[in-house]
């Protein structure tokens, strides 16, 4: 029997971390997943909801959460409504958030019976998936890491003609055009780059990772291109790298999903990690 429960911790900051749930309640110790929603992304999005029934049913203790500051709220999990949050976001509160929902793995009896504590897998999608690797080179709790269509560097497209204006005004906006909001972004986001420029070194946590990693990315993604993936692959010969073949940067699905079958780019991104997992 697949149980489903909702959670609600501390985060790094002011703010709160919403967490769910999903196993199949047959006390037997099951590795973790954790998984990392990208940005302008919460937990809910998509078939995210369905593919944590997926992980269960294929005998994994299947965890996902909304970041403290990702713009939602508790009363609102997929809803942009907390703007003033989503613009003090930051790298470093997505890392020490994601760092306490593993220390609440812990920490919970309420389904000690059911988890393998020693066997904690980090999955991420986009921004999700490099914050999961910086995580795992930080972290020496995690097993494995997996990451969807990830950015391997933070930095990279910042124009100083827009750091010049942004550091004027204090702000940016980034538009949503699914929502069609114009989000914030304060200039705090990239003070916070500079202050912690060693601990987001996405080449130097890839360099140094001695935890297995897969790489998965779509050879159609226009919004992070598959040159990123290579990098993976460049800077750590035990990466190991599936490409999609002409799959977008969220392999086929949308918001809201309401289809009966995974579309078989995300449905290849799945099986190949449930594969990884359980090598």
């Amino acid at each position: 029997m697949l149980i489903i429960n909702k959670y609600i911790i501390n985060g790094s900051k002011e703010n709160k971390i919403l967490i769910d749930v999903c196993y199949d309640a047959n006390s037997i110790k099951k590795d973790i997943i954790i998984f990392s929603h990208g940005f302008k992304g919460f937990k809910d999005w998509g078939p995210f909801n369905h593919m944590s029934k997926t992980f269960a049913n294929n005998d994994f203790f299947f965890i996902k959460f909304n970041f403290s500051y990702n713009g939602t709220s508790l009363d609102n999990p997929s809803e942009f409504i907390d703007l003033q949050s989503f613009g003090n976001n930051n790298f470093s509160i997505e890392l020490n958030d994601l760092g306490l929902v593993i220390d609440w793995l812990y920490s919970n009896t309420d389904f000690k019976e059911e988890i393998n504590v020693n066997t904690i897998n980090l999955l991420g999608h986009s921004r999700g998936g490099a914050i999961s690797i910086l995580k795992t080179n930080e972290d020496k709790r995690i097993a494995k890491i997996i990451s969807w269509a990830a950015p391997s560097d933070f930095t990279n497209r910042m124009e100083q003609s827009k750091l010049d204006t942004w550091k004027e005004k204090g702000v940016i906006y980034i538009y949503n055009s699914r929502t069609q909001q114009n989000m914030p972004l304060y200039h705090q986001f990239y003070n916070d780059c500079i202050n912690n420029s060693d601990r987001i070194d996405i080449k130097k946590a890839v360099m140094n990772l001695t935890k297995p990693h897969l790489v998965i990315h779509g050879t159609e993604d226009p919004t992070v291109l598959l040159k990123d993936a290579y990098d993976f692959v460049k800077w750590n010969s035990k990466t190991i790298f599936h490409k999609v073949k002409e799959a977008n940067h969220v392999f086929g699905v949308m918001h809201p999903y309401n289809l009966e079958n995974y579309p078989k780019d995300f449905k290849e991104a799945i099986d190949v990690t449930i594969k990884f997992l359980k090598a």
